[in-house]
């Protein structure tokens, strides 16, 4: 790898009731002058309310803005309220952290993570997937100072959010896989730390699969930690391959296809599946890992026609040319997609 900048936060805080050390967390980072809080309609009562209260105990003058999309639009109106003293806290799911993370990147100025989910690795790479009308981007932006993440909230959201992280976390597997075969034919970039820190945060899930559980906080911390050393294999590597590879572009081809695709993470589980087979790899043990923590294994289950999933297995290879994974340069037959979708039971 090349010699440059590693980004990592300075602090990070893993802990319940976290939420409510805000305002001493940003006194002692000296991130006290202004802060902007970027929130969603949904995560302002549960997230942002108690950082508001911590804020004013500690007499730090804020303003809150909400979005709805990961979008260049939410990007533009968080900016216009971004001054050379903010201080951007991002206190919600992925799309609000990514589009806080990039926001606060464009104006030059620190951004807080404060996930309110555990639902994919965004929460402390440097990278943020930014959606248009036709595509999902994955742009360069920076990792937080300071990641603050409440367990209890995290805990109390939906476990379908919780699992979808934790299928995020599970494609590391492929992800390596894939990384390690561009390496050996392509000459790809490669780092042995990224990828052992990447391999290390997947086991940190299939080794703990029975005590991730619903509304355990014990469950949120795992899954949390998971999430934050595959972010910091991110940023290690200075690209997204420790975590993303053909099981991500298969993903990324659903996202085109369907209207309403599903959660992330759920998509990637499937695509993990699929991609293991291709690679002559322990698919079953990866099948039975997304069982065990309630994530999706059949497309069936989260509404994905069995038409749609060939597509993307056709297609997938087509998203990003650049990035060689085992679905080399020219794809897979139609027949070869049905035949892989069909043995691995993904439909």
């Amino acid at each position: 790898m090349s010699n440059r900048k590693i980004q990592m936060p300075r602090e990070v805080y893993i802990d319940p009731n976290i939420i409510k050390d805000t305002g001493e967390i940003c006194k002692s980072l000296r991130l006290d002058k202004k802060i902007l809080i970027v929130t969603g309609n949904h995560t302002y009562k549960i997230g942002a309310k108690p950082v508001i209260e911590s804020l004013e105990s500690h007499d730090i003058g804020y303003d809150v803005i909400k979005v709805d999309s990961a979008s260049y639009e939410s990007i533009s109106a968080v900016e216009e309220l971004i001054t050379p003293d903010t201080s951007v806290l991002g206190v919600g799911g992925g799309k609000v952290i990514d589009v806080a993370k990039l926001s606060s990147h464009n104006k030059g100025v620190y951004f807080v993570s404060m996930p309110t989910t555990a639902s994919h690795d965004g929460i402390v790479s440097p990278l943020a997937s930014i959606k248009d009308p036709k595509t999902s981007t994955s742009a360069k932006a920076q990792s937080p100072i300071a990641v603050i993440a409440d367990t209890e909230i995290i805990a109390q959201s939906s476990f379908r959010l919780l699992a979808a992280g934790c299928a995020d976390l599970i494609a590391n597997f492929t992800a390596i896989k894939d990384w390690e075969l561009a390496h050996r034919l392509k000459n790809a970039p490669f780092s042995e730390s990224a990828a052992a820190l990447s391999i290390m945060s997947a086991h940190l899930i299939t080794d703990n699969v029975a005590n991730i559980k619903p509304g355990l906080e014990a469950s949120a911390r795992i899954v949390m930690k998971s999430l934050f050393s595959g972010g910091m294999a991110i940023s290690i590597a200075g690209s997204s391959r420790p975590a993303s590879g053909s099981e991500h572009l298969f993903s990324h081809a659903l996202d085109k296809i369907l209207d309403k695709p599903a959660l992330h993470g759920e998509q990637c589980g499937l695509g993990t599946i699929l991609m293991m087979y291709l690679h002559g790899g322990d698919w079953k043990a990866i099948k039975e890992s997304l069982k065990a923590v309630q994530a999706p294994t059949t497309a069936s289950e989260i509404g994905i026609p069995d038409d749609a999933v060939i597509e993307a297995l056709i297609m997938a290879h087509k998203i990003r040319p650049e990035r060689y994974t085992i679905l080399g340069d020219n794809g897979i037959s139609k027949e070869a997609a049905y035949e892989l979708a069909f043995k691995t039971g993904v439909i």
